[in-house]
């Protein structure tokens, strides 16, 4: 085992959740802008059952033994990109836009609250590989 392989670990994990959380706030944004466009969908960015599933994945209880085989989940958290669903309003107003504003900014505020909280946590695992590599000075 490599002595900082449990950092890069959660780095990269810390760094993936952040660039997934960053799509989905550009998805929220794009509903929020479209929120009075007659006839559009709101879109919804789906990401964190693919990485609970590339998390939990194991490697050796299912593989693929041809490289035309299609993965059951995401294997590792870098094949993670996430999916856009459209969903239509099922409270019409006339102009057959679904988007609720109020809606789209309690997502926004959640999003950037897990996004921030990321950004902390790999703030604070940079804090202590710097601790680690001065000798704790």
């Amino acid at each position: 085992m490599k002595p900082l392989e449990p950092f890069d670990s959660n780095m990269q994990l810390l760094q993936k959740v952040m660039d997934l959380r960053s799509t989905k706030q550009r998805i929220i944004a794009t509903n929020i802008a479209n929120a009075e466009t007659p006839g559009y969908a709101r879109k919804v960015f789906e990401f964190e059952t693919q990485l609970q599933q590339a998390l939990a994945a194991n490697p050796g209880k299912l593989e693929t033994t041809h490289s035309r085989h299609i993965p059951f989940s995401p294997s590792t958290i870098h094949s993670v990109s996430g999916n856009v669903h459209e969903i239509k309003g099922t409270e019409v107003i006339g102009d057959e836009n679904g988007v609720s504003v109020d809606m789209e900014m309690i997502d926004l505020s959640e999003n950037q609250l897990l996004y921030e909280t990321a950004a902390q946590l790999l703030k604070k695992k940079f804090a202590l590989l710097k601790y680690m590599v001065s000798e704790g000075k």
